[in-house]
């Protein structure tokens, strides 16, 4: 017998303890049975017999969980392994509470089950040799798991699709106490979990991945078999293995080419399509919750990115790897709300949404500065102005809407440098169709809030300035198409314009409305900078004159808001401006002003305001020098300043 693989030593156990709750014969309250129960508990081979040949196996059974771990560790000692063999026991998630994981081994029972850890003990201690346990998770989909339990081992289990029969939800219970009592992955580093699908998959690289996680030397060998039965299977292993028993390896292409690859083993779900009756509803709802949260501690997921983002890494801050988010809908007269605050990986909204059925949302962005949100007032004023016009109904309160706000900002600690995205969906529909009539559910409010400063990679260089192309062929509409003053989710407009600039390595595309006059970038408000020859002062204050030096004569122009949305951000700058005395004017503009102009900048809540230098290839300025200008230098601190200072314009 293989001395370093065990096929569920605990079955036996766990077997009769159902049976003996029940008290019928190979059957329980659970609905349990199988069809080997009364021979594998008496260890001996069936009345109708199953071969000579296997009697050893119906034996065997007798042996406790803690025998077969001293026989195993014996006989890799004696061979010479001590310091380099594994003991490899595969048990089911249901039978987790009869293993004690703090001591690694079976829990108490009746007898001298005992007796066999003391010698394995001492077997160690004379042999100078440490056993070291690790825990591998092997999770499976649900959905792949329940269709395949009702298929051809449907007779040895009676079709029962029981929780506690299909054992998905115990993982989450193995997990806990697997980590110990600091609940630290990292720190314990003792449980690794592995997708199926990603075994059948990428069969040689799971193989290597785990090896090198568990220490032990990857071998190509490791990707073949034998067909038929192996003596580490139980006398139980025919009523189950039916596909492995038939296949002889993984279907890998280098296994062995001049091996046909009928009996390797396939992906399950190239080969099979099943359906999913609504008996098995129950236990897949409760199982896919565990499934989940179990997929994101997998290598696969960790590496699910294709793609490299700007930064060279996923996530500019690490902080947001982990960041916390508020999804939910509103309370009603007969139903209190469901907002619920979440990790980012396992957040998620309705297939059925009208945001993905539709882009049927309005969004804001809210920036957090010292612990006060800025403007917040006027950000919810916008939202819900959108969502008026869009028509939604069974919407979230001003009030439901800045509670879910301090909650998710204090679930994440975020005081400083935070920056948020607000959503919100006309909501959940009871079918697909783009007719709000079928949205039955009220609107869903998202909120994901980001570490994020105003200047890195996901926002602009405030300093040095970026370059902006004009779009090419996406226009700004007006609104008697769609008015740009509904901050809605169809942003097909803006994405377009954004790819066109990404391709030609500029930061923004800027956008004109039908008549060629400029209405804004794809994500930003735009502002100009003219210089008048002849200026005169207002008269105002020596302070007022000296924060004006090198800004005489300028003139502040930015684009009206009839193809674009009037930003938050560009009023303040309005406001601002008009303060210092800086003449302002709200007019259309067209693209030659632009290329023309003194200065050239953004404003957005994300990224505040941003210099630009460049315009389709012109250099911005006179000077020909690529630097920001001064008027934009004196309102960008103007604009830091009345965030620090201007407490009534934020919310603490």
């Amino acid at each position: 017998e293989t001395p370093t693989a065990r096929g569920e030593p605990l079955y036996r156990r766990w077997l009769r303890e159902k049976i003996g709750r029940g008290g019928g014969a190979g059957t329980n309250n659970y609905g349990i049975s199988r069809p080997y129960a009364e021979p594998l508990l008496r260890g001996a081979t069936p009345a109708e017999g199953t071969g000579e040949d296997d009697s050893w196996r119906w034996e065997r059974e007798r042996q406790c969980f803690d025998e077969r771990v001293y026989r195993s560790v014996k006989a890799l000692i004696e061979g010479g392994r001590g310091d380099d063999g594994c003991v490899f026991l595969k048990q089911m998630a249901k039978f987790s509470h009869l293993f004690d994981f703090e001591t690694n081994w079976e829990t108490e029972i009746e007898g001298d089950a005992s007796r066999w850890k003391d010698r394995c003990s001492q077997l160690l201690s004379e042999s100078e040799v440490e056993l070291r346990h690790r825990h591998l998770l092997l999770i499976r989909d649900p959905m792949s798991c329940l269709g395949s339990w009702m298929g051809k081992s449907g007779d040895v289990h009676g079709n029962n699709p029981h929780p506690d029969e299909v054992g998905i939800t115990h993982l989450l219970d193995v997990y806990a106490k697997a980590l110990g009592p600091s609940m630290n992955r990292e720190e314990e580093g003792n449980v690794i979990v592995i997708d199926s699908d990603d075994v059948a998959a990428s069969p040689r690289e799971s193989l290597q991945e785990l090896c090198a996680a568990l220490g032990i030397k990857y071998h190509d060998s490791m990707l073949k078999w034998q067909a038929g039965p192996h003596k580490c299977d139980g006398p139980w292993a025919k009523w189950w293995y039916h596909d492995v028993w038939e296949s002889s390896g993984w279907d890998v292409e280098d296994v062995d080419a001049k091996e046909s690859k009928k009996n390797c083993f396939h992906h399950p779900r190239t080969q099979r399509y099943r359906t999913v009756t609504p008996d098995l509803f129950p236990a897949l709802r409760m199982s896919i919750p565990a499934f989940n949260f179990l997929q994101t501690l997998t290598s696969s997921h960790q590496r699910r990115a294709v793609m490299t983002p700007p930064s060279g890494r996923l996530y500019e801050d690490p902080r947001n790897e982990h960041v916390l988010v508020f999804v939910g809908t509103p309370s009603t007269p007969t139903r209190r709300g469901t907002g619920r605050i979440i990790p980012r990986d396992m957040a998620a909204i309705s297939p059925f949404d009208s945001s993905v059925q539709g882009g049927d949302a309005t969004w804001e962005g809210i920036r957090v500065y010292n612990g006060r949100i800025f403007h917040l007032d006027h950000h919810l004023d916008r939202l819900f102005r959108s969502a008026k016009a869009l028509g939604f109904e069974n919407v979230h309160t001003r009030s439901e809407v800045t509670e879910a706000i301090f909650r998710v900002l204090a679930a994440n600690g975020m005081r400083e440098g935070a920056h948020m995205r607000l959503t919100l969906t006309r909501g959940e529909k009871c079918t697909s169709s783009m007719n709000p009539l079928f949205n039955v559910y009220g609107t869903t409010l998202i909120i994901l809030p980001e570490w994020k400063p105003t200047e890195g990679v996901t926002t602009y260089d405030n300093r040095k300035g970026v370059s902006l192309i004009t779009a090419g062929t996406c226009r700004r509409s007006p609104p008697s198409t769609l008015d740009n003053k509904i901050h809605h989710n169809n942003m097909i407009q803006n994405i377009l314009p954004k790819m066109q600039a990404n391709l030609a390595r500029a930061a923004d595309s800027i956008m004109l409305d039908l008549e060629g006059f400029v209405a804004e970038t794809n994500a930003t408000n735009l502002f100009l900078v003219r210089r008048d020859r002849q200026h005169h002062t207002d008269g105002d204050s020596a302070d007022k004159e000296n924060k004006l030096s090198g800004c005489e004569g300028a003139v502040l122009v930015t684009p009206t808001a009839d193809a674009c949305l009037p930003g938050i951000t560009r009023d303040t700058v309005l406001f601002l401006a008009r303060e210092l005395g800086i003449k302002t004017e709200v007019r259309r503009v067209s693209l030659s002003e632009f290329y023309s102009a003194d200065e050239v900048f953004t404003t957005g809540t994300m990224g505040e305001l941003t210099p630009v230098t460049m315009i389709d290839g012109r250099v911005i300025g006179w000077e020909n020098m690529m630097k920001r200008g001064v008027v934009t230098e004196l309102l960008q601190n103007t604009y830091k300043e009345a965030v620090e200072t201007r407490l009534h314009w934020s919310t603490e």
